[in-house]
This record gives C-alpha cells, sequence and structure tokens, in this order.
C-alpha cells in the first residue's frame, strides 16, 4: 500500500511561507517511507475540489526557486471547517480525495485558522479511529500572533522591511526645514508587534515618535495632543499605528463594517482617518500604508527568517513520519544571547482561532515607544541578508508546469 505526502498553504502569504514549501516536499521526497508527494492548489478548499499537483513532474532545479518567491505559491484559501459533529460533510469530501491519492500525510502551512483546521482534522482523526493517517501543522504568518511559539515564521522578514522602509521615510520626510506630520499605518489586527518593529528603525536614529497598538484603547484626543507636542518640538513627525487600534470601547478606528470569511472585521484607511483629523487642526499631514509589501517584499528577507522557515517545513515531515498528529511546530527560545532556539511540537488546539498579543514589558505605555526588552527579543529574528538570484535585473521566482494537467 502506497504512503504519500500531500502539502497545502492557506491565508495570507508571507515572504518565507515557500521556504517552508521547499523544506516540507524537499523532506518528503528525500524520504524512503514516502512514496508519492503531491501539494493541493489553493489550500484546503482548492483540493477538496480536486486541485491537486505531484510534485515530482515539477524540476528540482524549479523547485529551488521556492526560496526565494513570496506569496502562496501553491495558492492559498480562507476556508473554515466546521465542527465535524455538527457537518461532517467537509470532512468527508477530504477522505474521498485523501483516498483517491493514497495520501497518510498531511503538512497545513498557515496561521491561527489554519491551525484550527489542523486541529479540526486531527480531532475527526481521532474520534473516527482512522490511525493510518497524520495532519501536522507549519507555522506561518507576518502578524507574530500564534501562540506557544517565541515567534513565526515571516515575522522577522516583515520587521525588517519595515523597520527599513520607516527609517527611509524618515530620512526622506526630514529633508524640510517644516516638514509634515507623517501617520504611518501598519498591519496587526489584534496583535501589534509588526507596529512595534518600526521601533527597531532606532538604531539608526530614525524611528516613529510615538507608536499605538490595539493592545491597548486608542484615545483620539490623546492623539492629538501627541501630535502637537511633537511637532512643536521637531516641527516634523512620524506615528506608527496598527490597523487594528480601537477605542475604549473596542471599536475598531478603521473599521470599514465589512468582515472577511471567518468574520474578522475588515479593516484599513486609519491612516487616512487620522490624517483628515489632523488636517483639521491646520497641519501638513501624510497617510502612509504599508499595506502588502510588508509581507512579500524580498529584499529585506532576514536569514534567521528563512532558515527557521524552511527547518520547519522538515520539522513537519519528520513528525508526521514519527505519526504525530493535530500538532504545531513551535519554535522554543533557549537562549537570547547567543541566540539560540529548539523545534517543539505543540498541541494545536491550543493555537487554533487564539492570539498572542504584546508582551507587556515590550511596550512602555507613557513613552508610547518600545523597550529594551523589545529590541532584545526581536534583533535576531531579522539578522542576515539572502542574496537573490536575478534573471534580467528582477528576482527569478518559482513557476508550476502547466497547470491544465493538474487535477485529472
Amino acid at each position: 500500500m502506497e504512503h504519500n505526502f500531500l502539502y497545502m498553504q492557506s491565508g495570507g502569504p508571507t515572504a518565507v511561507i515557500n521556504a517552508s514549501a521547499y523544506g516540507a516536499l524537499s523532506c518528503a521526497l528525500n524520504s524512503k517511507e514516502i512514496d508519492h508527494v503531491y501539494a493541493g492548489l489553493y489550500g484546503i478548499e482548492g483540493f477538496m475540489d480536486g486541485k491537486v499537483i505531484e510534485i515530482k513532474k515539477e524540476d528540482r532545479k524549479e523547485l529551488s526557486y521556492l526560496l526565494q518567491t513570496p506569496g502562496a505559491a501553491f495558492g492559498s484559501c480562507r476556508k473554515k471547517l466546521k465542527d465535524f459533529r455538527d457537518d461532517p460533510s467537509d470532512y468527508r469530501k477530504i477522505d474521498g480525495m485523501l483516498d483517491r491519492y493514497h495520501i497518510s500525510y498531511i503538512a497545513y502551512n498557515g496561521g491561527n485558522d489554519s491551525m484550527d483546521t489542523v486541529y479540526q482534522y486531527g480531532m475527526y482523526l481521532k474520534e473516527e479511529g482512522i490511525r493510518d493517517r497524520f495532519i501536522v501543522g507549519i507555522p506561518k504568518t507576518v502578524d507574530n500572533d500564534l501562540t506557544e511559539t517565541d515567534h513565526t515564521p515571516g515575522y522577522g522578514s516583515a520587521a525588517k522591511y519595515i523597520a527599513s522602509a520607516f527609517s527611509e521615510i524618515v530620512a526622506d520626510s526630514s529633508s524640510y526645514e517644516k516638514g509634515k506630520v507623517n501617520i504611518v499605518e501598519l498591519m496587526g489586527r489584534d496583535a501589534g508587534w509588526l507596529t512595534l518593529s518600526s521601533s527597531l528603525a532606532d538604531l539608526s536614529g530614525k524611528g516613529p515618535d510615538r507608536i499605538y497598538l490595539p493592545e491597548y484603547p486608542f484615545d483620539i484626543h490623546e492623539f492629538l495632543k501627541d501630535v502637537e507636542s511633537v511637532y512643536r518640538e521637531k516641527h516634523v513627525a512620524f506615528f506608527a499605528v496598527s490597523e487594528g487600534i480601537a477605542d475604549q470601547d473596542g471599536r475598531p478606528i478603521g473599521e470599514s463594517g465589512k468582515k472577511d470569511a471567518f468574520g474578522h472585521p475588515q479593516l484599513g484607511g486609519v491612516s487616512s482617518y487620522l490624517a483628515s483629523l489632523v488636517s483639521e487642526k491646520g497641519y501638513k499631514v501624510r497617510a502612509i500604508e504599508f499595506n502588502v509589501p510588508q509581507r512579500c517584499d524580498l529584499s529585506c528577507r532576514s536569514k534567521t527568517d528563512v532558515t527557521e522557515a524552511l527547518i520547519c517545513g522538515e520539522k513537519a515531515v519528520q513528525a508526521l513520519l514519527n505519526h504525530e498528529s493535530g500538532k504545531m511546530v513551535a519554535l522554543k527560545r533557549v537562549s537570547y544571547d547567543p541566540y539560540k532556539i529548539e523545534y517543539v511540537l505543540k498541541d494545536a488546539s491550543l493555537i487554533g482561532n487564539k492570539v498572542r498579543y504584546i508582551d507587556p514589558s515590550y511596550y512602555d505605555l507613557k513613552t508610547k515607544k518600545a523597550t529594551e526588552a523589545f529590541f532584545s527579543y526581536a534583533l535576531p529574528l531579522i539578522e542576515g541578508d539572502v542574496p537573490l538570484q536575478k534573471e534580467h535585473g528582477l528576482p527569478r521566482f518559482f513557476s508550476l508546469k502547466n497547470l491544465s494537467e493538474y487535477g485529472k
């Protein structure tokens, strides 16, 4: 009987998610215990619709370009599985596809909601007494908000990009004797990890004057006082705000009223809204939204991030071959100086649909700035550069063969 492997990606991509894909797929291809290696296109949703590719059809040299390809190379989705005890229909469909391809080992690469999928399907396997099939999660998210892990692959590179871009904005906007009030909006629905990483620009003397995180109530009147105070002193001002900042009653400042597939509020527009308020006070103001480049920029990938993402993929396959299931590969920091981590397994039930907020010791609520403790935590994650292989002066990305032949 064949024992085959399936890799899938889900949720928002990162600059290193495909490094995890490369780690998992390479490890599976090199394993004598795995007969065939597959990838599901567009996550669990695409897999249920029969979108599957066999990796051995791809050139091994081409696969290596996954290490420097942003986005989800095999496609992503935002499919939320219902509790199988309430509605087993999706699980039956998934089982049908897994049976068709004789798949025993499943690696699911994603964030909070994806780890809920790992938990839900792992519980289903256990409850149904299916003992020859296993699922393990590979962590991924620029938001760095997964519980049970020191940090998440994707965060280090995003943090490095934010710190670099923020310092460049400060340098550019400080060119004039009297500059503008600059309000920079950064990703982070529930947790302010990305926004706080803008403080790393302090190392070049070009960090934000104030930082506002979703973990703490946002007071518009206090913000306007901060604008007045900073601008009076410097004649230019720089503020970093999370897209998820909310008022005392928990109402997001930038809420659009719309929700995503998981029921989360769709955010954005915080910087523009705040800029309009600042403009009414008579200041010249610029709203800047970093948006998608935070998660896809290649120029600021950190060597730490790429390396750890790759190893997480490998560790997931090793865990599956050891018949682990319903768990996620996590990073445990065992030393700060020198920086050292271990790879451990954590139950996905402790991770799915949960949020890891900023450690209170990392943020000074009075100064609205990062503390030295945060710098000690974050600096190792942005260390090292990764050279890009290029063609015609541009990065060379991974590409699949003719997709029309797949899923048949």
